[in-house]
């Protein structure tokens, strides 16, 4: 994996968004939980999206605390909240249900929450990609969010933002504006219907990397632009201003910077034929567990 174009990456994401001067990249722990990439990004600039126990742990260890830590969590242990909590982490809550968890833990709710927004029925894009967060067990309906939020704000909590990821690994310039605009405009309902000027809109991750060799990469350019065209027509034309724009990418931060290098070692020829390598699905689990696609090269014959 090179650290030089996983620097290069990080500071691209960061240009492509400079219009909104509260952006933030929280990087998907989950995606590569290595303490020494978690350094690297670290140093760009970057916070981290966890949501377990262990990613929290790692965090601390690597020095992050505060707003610089995003838990986003699901059918999630108390003593984690606690946790969260005690570090300074802006917890994202995945129910409504967790808002009495919480405070009975943490003995009040924090200043900052945000809270995981799950629209229901189909998410589609004009290229055909599609995903269905009506299946998904994450987030809050619409309507549930608008209760949390009044509930919450009656307990004090100050600053509230939204969070949403409603497709997964999307090749295609159109998801994050896609995204950004249904909560901009659900950040318009919320301030009309509690009051509330979020203070900042969480559009996760989703945006991918291309498997195979005839797709063509996101261009994070194209997307920036997209979100902001949406920020100015949505937001800002109803009086919404200063809200912080934050990404949880994971692959599309790393991926293109590692490979998994082996070396053929054996061949084997009885139905089909073989070549044995020395790597296994412990080096790589994807393909082993569903087939997922990764591209080959052989050293010296890559055409």
């Amino acid at each position: 994996m090179t650290k030089k174009g996983i620097r290069e990456n990080a500071k691209k994401l960061n240009e492509a968004f400079s219009w909104n001067k509260g952006f933030k990249e929280y990087f998907a722990v989950k995606a590569t939980p290595n303490p020494f990439i978690m350094n690297i990004l670290k140093e760009c600039g970057c916070g981290m999206d966890c949501s377990s126990m262990t990613e929290l742990e790692l965090s601390d260890a690597c020095g992050f605390s505060e707003k610089d830590i995003m838990f986003s969590s699901n059918e999630t242990p108390i003593e984690e909240f606690k946790f969260a909590n005690d570090l300074g982490a802006i917890i994202n809550l995945d129910d409504i249900t967790h808002i009495e968890y919480v405070e009975e833990i943490c003995k009040k709710l924090p200043e900052t929450m945000s809270a995981r927004y799950n629209p229901g029925g189909f998410f589609t894009m004009s290229n055909g990609i599609m995903d269905n967060p009506g299946d998904a067990k994450y987030g809050m309906t619409p309507d549930q969010i608008i209760e949390a939020f009044n509930i919450m704000k009656s307990k004090g909590v100050k600053y509230f933002g939204i969070h949403a990821f409603l497709a997964s690994n999307t090749v295609t310039n159109e998801y994050y504006p896609k995204l950004a605009k249904e909560l901009f405009e659900f950040a318009v309902r919320i301030k009309n219907e509690c009051g509330i000027c979020v203070s900042f809109i969480n559009l996760s991750g989703g945006v991918g990397i291309p498997y195979t060799p005839d797709q063509e990469p996101n261009d994070i350019f194209e997307i920036g632009k997209g979100v902001k065209k949406v920020y100015d027509e949505v937001l800002v034309a109803n009086g919404i201003k200063d809200v912080a724009i934050f990404t949880e990418l994971g692959r599309y931060m790393l991926a293109p910077y590692g490979a998994l290098v082996t070396e053929a070692i054996h061949e084997k020829h009885t139905h089909k034929e073989y070549i044995g390598v020395d790597a296994c699905a412990v080096n790589l689990m994807r393909p082993a567990m569903y087939g997922a696609y990764h591209h080959l090269s052989v050293l010296g014959k890559e055409k």
